[in-house]
């Protein structure tokens, strides 16, 4: 019985076997003429091209364009099988640089014949417009790291040039306070003077700058402390018997630390010299101290000497 139905089946495929394959060949061809020619619809993502003024219109666009719009297109699934997204494009001309309103037309995409647009999203955009303008910005450049022991750095960092020219929408512009560069790098450094090139932080929104960097110039010095020593007694020399005016004198000393912290209070002896060979008389003369590596300061910085 198994041998019966297998000869069965057998004659079933072979019998008239090149009429049943070219029936089944025009069955196909049918099948795809009649599904072919059925109307589809497909959802395509074409980028958007905007043409802007030029530079010399100062004119500048804050409304953002989308860089692709979705469209749907309806037609013939063979002829939508044909149509790629990379192939279209839409471009939009904006080179008055005026306009209030961008309307997406269907005659903007140049589809194959037979396909038709059905829909665009978003169809239209409002669009705002601002003057472009030119404005200096100072340039402000931070400090980062430390230096080497017992160093400093020596006031505030500067640039060169100390400002950078911002070009953009009035309304961006305006607000801007400052440029800021990359931080210089201080570590380990010892004293004296160095420069480096720095880059300029981009700007936010659609400003630009004149320039992508900066020179940041930093000074380090020898770290140093103050120390006061109030009515410190004036000494008079040249003259035995005469006096100052005022007898005291208040010293402020600005040095190295370790300087500042082996110095006695019996070091600190201001004077003054008499060089004046009258036999009486006075003179207003200034206040001499010396300490190595040292700063200093008297208050007052003269004193009024009678003989």
């Amino acid at each position: 019985m198994n041998v019966d139905v297998a000869y069965r089946a057998r004659a079933f495929v072979t019998e008239n076997f090149k009429l049943k394959l070219l029936s089944l060949v025009f069955a196909l061809i049918l099948y795809s003429a009649v599904h072919g020619s059925q109307d589809a619809q497909r959802s395509l993502l074409l980028g958007v091209v905007a043409l802007t003024p030029p530079e010399s219109a100062n004119r500048e666009l804050v409304t953002n364009i989308p860089a692709q719009i979705r469209v749907t297109v309806r037609g013939p699934r063979s002829a939508l099988d044909e149509v790629h997204a990379d192939d279209l494009s839409v471009q939009v001309d904006l080179r008055g640089g005026n306009e209030t309103r961008l309307t997406f037309d269907p005659s903007m995409i140049p589809v194959p014949p037979g396909l038709k647009i059905e829909q665009i999203d978003p169809p239209d955009i409002d669009l705002a417009w601002e003057d472009r303008i030119v404005r200096d910005i100072p340039v402000e450049v931070g400090i980062v790291g430390t230096p080497a022991p017992g160093f400093v750095v020596k006031g505030a960092p500067a640039a060169e040039p100390p400002t950078v020219r911002a070009r953009g929408p009035k309304s961006e512009v305006m607000v801007l306070q400052h440029a800021r560069s990359d931080a210089f790098d201080v570590t380990g450094l010892t004293a004296g003077a160095y420069t480096r090139q720095l880059a300029i932080d981009r700007p936010s929104g659609r400003v630009s700058y004149d320039v992508p960097s900066i020179a940041g110039k930093v000074e380090i010095g020898r770290e140093v402390v103050e120390r006061p020593f109030m009515r410190v007694a004036v000494a008079v020399l040249g003259r035995p018997n005469a006096k100052s005016q005022p007898a005291e004198v208040d010293v402020r000393l600005a040095c190295p630390p370790e300087i500042v912290r082996a110095l006695r209070t019996e070091q600190i002896v201001p004077r003054v010299q008499v060089t004046s060979a009258a036999e009486h008389g006075s003179d207003a003369l200034p206040v001499q101290l010396t300490v190595d590596q040292c700063e200093i300061h008297t208050t007052p910085p003269s004193v009024v000497v009678r003989w």
